[in-house]
């Protein structure tokens, strides 16, 4: 019997082990974010979320006091972080004490059992910031399920998650990918909106979608189409900038449930798109905003440890990294 007993507390011990090392949590300190839970679900096989969202955690914990938590594609067998895993995101739980979270996925297909926490959140009203491709997040949940309308080509729900509750779904490239870089130019009318407060030039490695947002949405930033890669190149002459694109856009979602979420949505966000100062701000901004917060004049979004993004594509990623890996060095 005492065998047995120091088995079953070994297998526990493991499990609890293991289960810990699937995520990452950034504590939150002093700052005005001291007190709220943000939530990033990272999960999309090209533009690196893997690696964008741990640095946006530890710039909204180490920096601004939130406690974050950042939720990985995990690989069954290994553990490891896999972006290819797109049925497996554990440590859903967070979200049912979150007040604001943070998507970049692309073509997720949960289990009903980790959905419903995301569904949960949503129906409470509660806010969301989706990145570059979290406008087709939803892809292959099965039928019958009771989150099959999230697919990004629903017909009975036009366009899924993404048109319906982030303003828009997947259309198109609109610049050429991997060639012609965006210039984020702010829109005239909404220059004064705190989420752009100190926010003036987003550059980034990623090409201009087409998007055509919602009616009730309202356009912070366009996207300019330049010439080349780099954030001095000229843009592109011709149809691809008249008009320009939207790239950043809010919008209040009444869902099913009554409650009114709350929304930010930009088509930028790979993880190189994140060496740019101002789009970090931009989204740290939205935190701050989407939780009620008086909005910095200057948000502190230095980078936190070491950042080197690797740039996108897919099955680019790193393996054998665990989410501990993201861990705040000591």
């Amino acid at each position: 019997m005492k065998l047995l007993a120091s088995l079953t507390a070994v297998t526990i011990l493991s499990t609890f082990t293991f289960a810990e090392e699937l995520w990452v949590t950034y504590p939150g300190g002093e700052g005005p974010g001291k007190g709220k839970h943000v939530v990033l679900l990272a999960g999309d096989e090209e533009y690196r979320s893997e690696e964008a969202l741990p640095q946006l955690g530890k710039i909204l914990s180490q920096r601004h006091g939130f406690k974050c938590t950042v939720l990985f594609s995990i690989n069954k067998a290994s553990g490891n972080i896999d972006p290819n895993a797109g049925d497996n995101e554990p440590g859903m739980e967070a979200l049912d004490s979150a007040d604001c979270v943070i998507t970049s996925l692309r073509f997720r297909k949960w289990p009903d059992d980790q959905a419903k926490h995301f569904a949960d959140y949503y129906a409470a009203g509660k806010p969301l910031i989706g990145l570059r491709t979290s406008t087709h997040a939803f892809n292959g949940i099965a039928k019958g399920s009771p989150y099959e309308k999230w697919n990004w080509n629903n017909k009975e729900w036009a366009g899924g998650f993404g048109r319906q509750v982030f303003g828009e779904t997947w259309v198109a490239h609109h610049g050429n990918h991997k060639a012609e870089a965006t210039r984020g130019i702010i829109e005239e009318a909404s220059k004064d909106d705190a989420i752009l407060r100190g926010v003036k030039d987003i550059f980034g490695t990623t090409d201009v979608y087409t998007a055509n947002p919602m009616a009730d949405s309202k356009i912070l930033v366009r996207g300019q189409v330049l010439v080349g890669m780099k954030p001095t190149d000229a843009p592109v002459v011709g149809k691809k900038n008249e008009p320009m694109q939207p790239i950043v856009w809010t919008r209040e979602h009444k869902n099913d449930a009554g409650k009114t979420n709350k929304v930010l949505c930009t088509t930028m966000g790979a993880a190189t798109d994140l060496e740019n100062e101002d789009l970090r701000r931009l989204i740290v901004n939205a935190v701050y905003s989407f939780t009620g917060l008086e909005v910095p004049q200057k948000a502190d979004v230095a980078i936190v440890g070491e950042f080197t993004p690797h740039m996108y594509g897919f099955n680019g990623y790193t393996k054998g990294v665990k989410p501990e890996d993201h861990a705040l060095k000591k």
